[in-house]
């Protein structure tokens, strides 16, 4: 558990796209928590240039990679933003993938010594977040850090994260969003983000699996079924309905991320539709 107060919604946003003027519109907007993706730097400089821009959001990594990062770099870097601003930084680490590593082995003991590590060096539980997928992932998040930030999931996949980690561990899935009322446009915009990257990842691919995708909803870019399940579309009102379904099964918090057909497009105006879509279910 923690005392960091995430909100009810967060972006998540590659650290190269991030900008403390963005930030600060982020913010604006009523969203409670930035997530860096992208594996950011140990320094955690990004995470410093973006506290130093907002006044009351929180900036969580989502997430610094273990093999990138010691543990004891993540820490130094930990102590010092939380000296400056407090209960707006949270932690979160993870693994990463077994296709970029070469160091990749063991994973869950490697999750367990990093853990250990961050305690050694005073990094409290309720400070960290643990990005988790399957079953021992899930419960190592519930039991060493103040919860899970899943990527690339749905909500059957939080409704079996509540059952493994219990009622209290923060929940905070990741949940693309395509605005377009096109199913075509929008699934074409999905597939180009997620078909020929995540769905080529290993831990991804199995984590479908066990909520009972095929090989074949899996395989050339993702069956429509399994690219709407991933990638949320429609209107801004539709896409606010479909993220509740995130809440219904357990989540506390939910990490929304726009894609878009050109890679350089301004996120603001959709983080903007959503948020107004949002604010009457809050």
């Amino acid at each position: 558990m923690t005392n960091i107060n995430v909100g009810r919604f967060g972006v998540w946003r590659r650290w190269q796209d991030l900008t403390p003027e963005l930030a600060k519109d982020i913010e604006d907007l009523g969203y409670g928590t930035i997530w860096i993706g992208a594996s950011p730097s140990g320094d955690l400089e990004i995470a410093e240039r973006l506290l130093a821009a907002t006044d009351r959001i929180v900036i969580a990594t989502g997430i610094v990679n273990m093999w990138a990062t010691p543990a004891e770099e993540a820490a130094a870097s930990y102590h010092r933003l939380v000296g400056e601003y407090g209960d707006r930084f949270l932690l979160g680490a993870g693994i990463g993938h077994r296709e970029m590593s070469e160091e990749y082995r063991t994973p869950y003991q490697t999750m367990v010594d990093y853990l250990d590590r961050l305690d050694a060096a005073k990094v409290p539980a309720s400070g960290r977040a643990l990005a988790a997928l399957g079953p021992k992932a899930l419960r190592l998040a519930a039991e060493r850090a103040a919860g899970a930030h899943p990527y690339l999931t749905t909500p059957e996949h939080t409704r079996k994260a509540r059952q493994e980690m219990g009622e209290g561990p923060l929940l905070a899935p990741e949940q693309k969003f395509v605005l377009d009322a096109d199913p075509e446009r929008a699934r074409a915009v999905a597939r180009a983000n997620i078909g020929g990257s995540y769905l080529l990842l290993s831990n991804y691919t199995a984590n479908l699996r066990r909520l009972g995708w095929s090989e074949e909803d899996i395989a050339d870019g993702g069956s429509d079924a399994l690219v709407d399940a991933l990638v949320l579309h429609g209107d801004a009102d539709a896409v606010a309905a479909r993220l509740g379904g995130h809440f219904e099964a357990g989540a506390d918090h939910v990490a929304v991320q726009p894609l878009f057909g050109d890679a350089g497009a301004d996120p603001l105006p959709a983080l903007r539709e959503l948020a107004a879509a949002l604010k009457p279910a809050e």
